[in-house]
């Protein structure tokens, strides 16, 4: 394939992939900001509030293994598309009347997980178009589709609230659907040689695997905490009413999707462990501070801190995991190290739920992640090079 050209399909497939995942995020977390108006009319308490918006996240994340070695075999335009397909189902479930009772809220949202597996295939597309040095802020570029979930803190409430609980659903199937239309009419798979299936035991021995897995457990649960859970948490700890949580949760996943490029050209540049250690630092201070519930001023100043801090360190993390994988087990690897982070991520919400509900405080559980966040950089520190 000529150079020029080569160059044009890449970008546009990255065009392709990032729209594709922005949109799925966008509606793998349609729960969360709407978990305090389906509380009441579904009958959730304070834990059955926490697994709705925190099974989505499971799903998702554990779901990325599977669909990153199908990305590794059959392509990750392919798999991406099929991914879509199964999202698109799950947002008419949750329209058509699951939104309305506790049981189809969990059934839905378990489906609606398979909306965040799109970021294993999304690897695999944007590391076989950009090999080389630009993979890091390609792959920088590609997490900025996280910012999903601030358009649907953005939206959810307005549009539950203007056209019905079913409007964010349906609209969100609309867009989804566009953008496999899209993908599957302009796509093309990178050239490569024959496809080798991904080899789960081979990756499993590669200590890069469990290295990044348990750096970026400890990011996406903090992650989690601070976005998917915030709205509660700031009901919660604040009171704060549920259209400003969600103006919140949007401002935090924004910073911290912008600053994914960021982290990226900083990998390309240096050691990814350089940038991946200290912002895993400023995440460990951050959340110290914040474990002692400080007045809204300083929250501010906190969740400003720790997003760009997540930001950098996803990027770095994914870019030092692709580097230790190699071509053939990119995608593998990444849904191993985002899976096992989706077993955190599922649990920060839990764990804030719980802290809350036995001592009325999120403050104890917010210090166990800031301890997490200082043990993950000194490991990063000593075992990232």
């Amino acid at each position: 394939m000529d150079v020029d050209v080569r160059n044009r399909t890449a970008q546009r497939m990255l065009l392709l992939v990032s729209a594709g995942y922005f949109v799925s995020v966008w509606a793998w977390g349609l729960l969360s900001p709407l978990a305090p108006l389906t509380r009441d009319t579904a009958g959730l308490g304070g834990i059955g509030q926490a697994l709705v918006v925190a099974l989505p996240v499971l799903v998702g994340c554990l779901g990325r293994v599977p669909v990153g070695a199908l990305a590794d075999r059959y392509g990750g335009r392919a798999t991406f598309l099929a991914v879509l397909a199964v999202s698109v189902v799950a947002l008419g479930i949750l329209a058509a009347g699951g939104h309305r009772s506790a049981a189809g809220l969990l059934i839905g949202g378990a489906l609606l997980g398979v909306a965040g597996t799109t970021f294993a295939a999304g690897v695999q597309v944007v590391s076989g178009w950009f090999p080389g040095a630009g993979r890091g802020v390609a792959l920088g570029v590609l997490g900025m589709g996280v910012c999903g979930s601030a358009a649907g803190g953005l939206t959810a409430v307005r549009w539950a609230g203007a056209y019905g609980m079913a409007a964010p659903f349906l609209i969100s199937a609309a867009l989804l659907t566009l953008c496999a239309v899209a993908l599957a009419v302009f796509g093309r798979d990178a050239p490569a040689g024959p496809r080798e299936p991904g080899r789960l035991r081979a990756a499993l021995r590669l200590p890069i695997t469990w290295r990044a897995g348990g750096w970026y457990s400890v990011q996406f649960g903090l992650f989690v905490a601070f976005s998917v859970y915030l709205p509660v948490y700031l009901d919660d700890s604040y009171g704060m009413p549920a259209a400003d949580a969600g103006l919140w949760m949007a401002g935090f996943v924004i910073v911290a999707v912008l600053a994914r490029p960021l982290g990226g050209w900083l990998a390309d540049r240096m050691p990814p462990a350089r940038p991946l250690s200290v912002s895993l630092a400023v995440l460990a201070v951050a959340a110290g501070i914040q474990s002692f519930r400080p007045p809204l001023p300083v929250v501010a100043v906190v969740l400003l801190a720790m997003a760009v801090s997540l930001g950098v360190a996803s990027s770095a993390t994914l870019v030092r995991a692709a580097e230790g994988a190699g071509p053939s087990l990119v995608g593998l690897v990444t849904g191993l190290v985002t899976a096992t982070a989706g077993l955190a991520g599922f649990a920060a919400p839990v764990l804030m739920a719980f802290s809350f509900s036995a001592t009325g405080a999120h403050g104890p559980a917010v210090a166990l992640l800031a301890v997490a966040a200082g043990t993950a950089a000194w490991s990063a520190a000593r075992k990232g090079r």
